[in-house]
């Protein structure tokens, strides 16, 4: 049985959306809205992983554990491999699950799905995705995953792209922010360079791919979109002024 660790990753230096990580979200920084939906999934310890002293004061003073890191780190989960040894030191937790702080949409039920795959000793990394909605297949800042269906509701990961793909008719999947790595996969992940086609697509998960690396999805109803852009933040905000509105 899995002892999950989740460890969220955060900084301020985001080159799309600086400070994202502080940007209000109904009168509160987005990183404390991620951090409760990591705690409302209860599959375990939550922590943060930061280099920023001012995101771990925000976290500190809400109640939440946090680890300091440096700011050179290629991705959130090169940041994650340096937090471990303070977050976890006796290696308790076996899987390792990266919630990126740019996801204050998520169902904290996702994180539990997310899991399912790491019953299966051959997958390294298991992760989130769910059929793109009208207009993000030409979205670059909607990642779309290309896999093989080995189960109902579970692809195999071959590739994951900001470009329209795969060509032809078809479903298209948005992935979603989450890993869920073996620490022993995480362990070889950090151990590696980032990879050609990480750095050109900006995408992390690539790295392990091009290592041959396994990484199975679990595919939701509907995807949470993270925020990346000034335009993905006000869409969230709008949308939470809503529900705010229907609830009065």
């Amino acid at each position: 049985m899995s002892r999950p660790l989740v460890v969220i990753p955060a900084r301020m230096g985001s080159s799309r959306l600086p400070g994202k990580a502080l940007a209000p979200i109904a009168g509160r920084p987005m990183i404390l809205h991620v951090l409760e939906k990591a705690l409302a999934a209860a599959i375990g310890p939550v922590a943060v992983a930061t280099d920023s002293d001012e995101i771990a004061r925000v976290v500190s003073a809400a109640g939440g554990r946090v680890a300091l890191t440096r700011g050179d780190h290629a991705c959130g989960s090169d940041r994650i491999g340096e937090a471990l040894p303070t977050l976890d030191p006796e290696g308790a937790h076996d899987v390792i699950v990266n919630l990126q702080g740019d996801q204050p949409d998520i169902d904290p039920d996702a994180l539990a799905a997310a899991l399912a795959p790491m019953a299966d000793p051959s997958v390294d990394i298991a992760t989130l995705a769910a059929p793109a909605a009208a207009g993000e297949r030409d979205d670059p800042n909607v990642v779309k995953l290309i896999g093989a269906e080995i189960a109902p509701r579970r692809m195999r990961a071959l590739y994951f792209t900001r470009a329209p793909a795969p060509h032809g008719e078809g479903p298209d999947y948005h992935h979603i922010g989450v890993y869920a790595f073996r620490r022993t996969a995480l362990a070889r992940f950090i151990a590696l360079p980032p990879s050609p086609l990480e750095l050109r697509e900006r995408l992390e998960q690539l790295r392990a791919l091009e290592a041959g690396m396994r990484i199975d999805a679990m595919i939701l109803d509907k995807a949470a979109r993270g925020v990346d852009t000034s335009a993905d933040l006000q869409r969230l905000r709008a949308a939470q002024d809503k529900d705010e509105r229907s609830r009065r």
